[in-house]
C-alpha cells in the first residue's frame, strides 16, 4: 500500500519564525531543508530507507508519495492522506507532470575496488548543452532540452509500460544543494507535462511509486497523473 499526501506548513508564529530555515532564498539550500523537513514527518528508526516522493507545490504546500503515512508533525497543519491505488488498464490516456532529473548511465575505464567498470550518470541536457560555447547555451537551451527528454522520455515509457504522446519539456535549470567541504552537487531538473498511454499496467504503476529518474531526495522523480 502507498499513500499520497498533501502536507501544509502552519502559519503559527512560531512556524514563521522558522522561515529563513526552512526556505532559504538560495534554491539548493532550500529544496536540502525541505527535504529535511518533509523527513521530519517519516522519523522513526534513523536507518529506515527514505522511500518517499516528493514535490514542491509552493507556499509551504508539499505532495508526497510513501509507503507509509507521514506523521503529525508541530511544523504542519493536519495532513490530508488518501491511498494511492489507481485503477489503470491498457489504453487508458493520462495527462501527467513530471519534474525529473534524467540522466543516462556510461561506464568509464576505471575500475572500482570490486573489480567492476565504474557508472557515470550523466544529465541528458547537460551532456548537449556542454559542447556549445557559453554565449550559445541560453538560447539554445530549451531547444535542446526538449529533444534530450523526447528521448530519454521514450526509453523510460518503454521501460516502464507506456508510450509516450506528448512530452513537452517546460523548464530546465540547475541546482547546486549544499555538499561537504567545498564539494557542491550540481544537478539538472527538467520539467516536463504532457499525454501518455498506458501499455503495462504494473510495470507502470511500480515506476509511479519507486519514481523517475535521479535525485528523488531533492524534489525529483515524483509523476502526477489524471485521466485526460
Amino acid at each position: 500500500m502507498s499513500f499520497l499526501s498533501r502536507l501544509k506548513l502552519k502559519r503559527t508564529p512560531s512556524v514563521a519564525a522558522l522561515d529563513a530555515l526552512l526556505a532559504p532564498s538560495d534554491e539548493g539550500r532550500r529544496i536540502d531543508a525541505h527535504h529535511r523537513l518533509i523527513w521530519s514527518a517519516f522519523a522513526g528508526d534513523p536507518s529506515a530507507p527514505r522511500d518517499f516522493l516528493w514535490r514542491d507545490e509552493g507556499g509551504g504546500r508539499f505532495l508526497v508519495l510513501s509507503r507509509q503515512t507521514p506523521r503529525p508533525s508541530e511544523l504542519f497543519e493536519e495532513h490530508e492522506i488518501k491511498p494511492f491505488a489507481p485503477e489503470l488498464r491498457p489504453g487508458d490516456r493520462l495527462s501527467f507532470v513530471l519534474r525529473v532529473n534524467a540522466t543516462r548511465t556510461l561506464k568509464s575505464d576505471r575500475i572500482t575496488a570490486s573489480g567492476k567498470r565504474e557508472r557515470q550518470h550523466v544529465d541528458i541536457v547537460m551532456e548537449r548543452l556542454k559542447p556549445l560555447a557559453k554565449a550559445d547555451r541560453a538560447d539554445m537551451r530549451m531547444i535542446l532540452a526538449q529533444e534530450a527528454a523526447s528521448v530519454w522520455f521514450d526509453g523510460a515509457g518503454a521501460r516502464s509500460g507506456f508510450r509516450p504522446i506528448e512530452a513537452a519539456a517546460r523548464g530546465y535549470h540547475v541546482i547546486e544543494p549544499p555538499g561537504r567541504g567545498t564539494r557542491r552537487p550540481r544537478f539538472g531538473v527538467l520539467d516536463l507535462e504532457g499525454t501518455i498511454v498506458i501499455s503495462e499496467t504494473d510495470p507502470f504503476l511500480a515506476r509511479l511509486i519507486a519514481g523517475f529518474g535521479r535525485a528523488k531526495a531533492f524534489g525529483c522523480g515524483l509523476m502526477l497523473i489524471r485521466r485526460a
